[in-house]
């Protein structure tokens, strides 16, 4: 008998309640995580074991994710960048430079728009934008 995985299906419960958003930023990923960590009090810290490697045109390709775990709350904070070495990890969003997803809980509609306005805010931000799941054609880049 042969088991088959059901990516679709692992990939759909990974997203299930959570939240993306797409940044745009002219600042280098630790100074935007330690930005982040100044201003909302996060503590956002590169996670090695949930690095995501992609593998295109034989060769391999490393994308760094930064996490944050909120006390006393299933809802982690998850920043991945978005290009190494000129590929992208969602080649639909190659004008992004971070992916922010926040998984775990249920993040309200007023508790993502302020923190999307304090991202805004910091020196070098560009653009912030929530990106929704039907728009994510690579979602399975972003399952660890």
């Amino acid at each position: 008998m042969k088991l088959k995985l059901n990516i679709d299906e692992l990939t759909d419960d990974f997203f299930t309640d959570t939240r993306l958003l797409g940044i745009t930023a002219t600042v280098k990923n630790y100074q935007f995580c330690w930005q982040l960590n100044h201003m909302l009090g996060y503590s956002f810290r590169l996670n090695p074991e949930i690095e995501i490697h992609l593998r295109r045109k034989e060769r391999s390709y490393f994308f760094p994710v930064y996490q944050h775990e909120v006390k006393n709350s299933f809802l982690n904070h998850y920043l991945y960048h978005n290009h190494f070495d000129g590929e992208y990890l969602l080649p639909e969003f190659r004008h992004m430079d971070f992916l922010w997803l926040m998984k775990g809980d249920f993040v309200d509609e007023e508790s993502c728009k302020q923190m999307v306005q304090t991202i805004k805010s910091i020196s070098g931000v560009q653009m912030v934008a929530e990106l929704t799941n039907e728009k994510i054609r690579n979602k399975g880049h972003l399952v660890f």
